[in-house]
């Protein structure tokens, strides 16, 4: 998968992008990201991207004509699945969507956000996909971006070493995550339940999925 990130601040994705998992795809050829920088696109002699909004009462928009000419750029040298906006009132994103994203597509654009937002224009005839990560507002796109990038990335075949470690995490079945222990057994006169040391797989599942729905029940009822 390639990924085409349009910011106005490149150097934020350099710390979250080069480490870990999403650093181990780059560097197996998994996955390829490429950030760009918004400004580089702006014919404003002082590389501005924004204005005031027509009508407006404060604040400041991100202008049309860099973004269409960066989008077109990209556009002119392959084709794209989709190009998402982060905005606030996207679909919200959740663990289906990247199951689908990391799956089913090989090039994606990402526009972050930032200001009031983007001049509609763009949204009606740039954008094909909004998401959102939450019902609040950040002071920029690329934390949702990066969201976004990490969610789809370890989920793609070779990501992770353990490919069957993904379809145990949360949401991948609609539930949170059950209880999960490691060694010792003992700590602090705390014990590991029983039921995981048995050695019995079909009562250790079933033992696991009863207290993933009872979690799920009382942590996150809207998902039941």
């Amino acid at each position: 998968m390639r990924i085409d990130i349009i910011t106005l601040f490149p150097e934020m994705f350099d710390g979250p992008f080069g480490h870990s998992i999403v650093k181990r795809a780059q560097e197996k050829g998994i996955v390829e990201i490429h950030t760009h920088n918004l400004r580089d696109w702006s014919k404003n002699k002082h590389k501005k991207v924004d204005d005031t909004p027509y009508a407006g009462k404060g604040g400041m928009l991100m202008t049309p004509q860099p973004i269409a000419d960066c989008i077109d750029d990209l556009k002119s040298n392959r084709d794209y699945d989709e190009v998402f906006y982060t905005s606030p009132d996207g679909e919200l994103l959740n663990q289906g969507l990247l199951n689908s994203y990391s799956h089913n597509y090989n090039n994606i654009i990402i526009l972050c956000g930032h200001y009031k937002g983007i001049d509609e224009r763009i949204r009606e005839h740039y954008i094909t996909k909004e998401f959102s990560i939450g019902d609040y507002v950040l002071s920029g796109g690329e934390l949702a971006a990066m969201v976004l990038v990490d969610g789809i990335t370890r989920i793609i075949p070779g990501a992770i070493g353990d490919e069957m470690s993904a379809l145990s995490d949360s949401f991948q079945d609609g539930l949170v995550a059950p209880p999960a222990y490691t060694r010792p057994r003992v700590f602090n006169g705390w014990e590991v339940p029983e039921i995981l040391l048995s050695g019995n797989e079909r009562l250790i599942d079933e033992w696991k999925h009863e207290q993933a729905v009872k979690r799920t029940k009382e942590r996150r009822p809207n998902m039941i």
